[in-house]
């Protein structure tokens, strides 16, 4: 598919989809033309990426763990440096803190609409 279809299924900027080729996050072949061409598993990379993204990982840490997330998994430790390491452990625990939070966020939502419906079962 071409970098358009891309951007449209996953709901990314074409300017995005080529900084995330730049660096090494996702793999395009080139037709004879010059076009980039991608294969139906860069939908779900480009989800991936945006996700890890969004939970404030750096783009050169994504780049390592991305291999950890294909099926089967291929998981490479010669870059895992202490730094990178502590980088990891604090981000995965800020991801579960947030997690926690999102979860408690949830679950306030539900109760305030089961009292709302309980009040008024028109749901007004």
């Amino acid at each position: 598919m071409r970098i358009g279809e891309l951007s449209e299924r996953t709901n990314t900027s074409r300017r995005l989809l080529r900084y995330y080729e730049e660096q090494g996050l996702i793999i395009a072949s080139r037709g004879p033309n010059g076009y980039r061409d991608y294969d139906e598993p860069s939908i779900d990379r480009v989800i991936q990426v945006r996700g890890l993204l969004d939970a404030g990982l750096p783009t050169r840490i994504i780049k390592q763990i991305l291999p950890c997330l294909d099926k089967p998994r291929t998981i490479y430790f010669p870059d895992a440096t202490p730094e990178m390491i502590a980088t990891l452990e604090a981000e995965r625990d800020r991801m579960t803190r947030r997690a926690d939070c999102l979860l408690r966020n949830r679950d306030a939502i539900s109760e305030y609409l089961a009292a709302v419906r309980e009040y008024d079962p028109a749901g007004r």
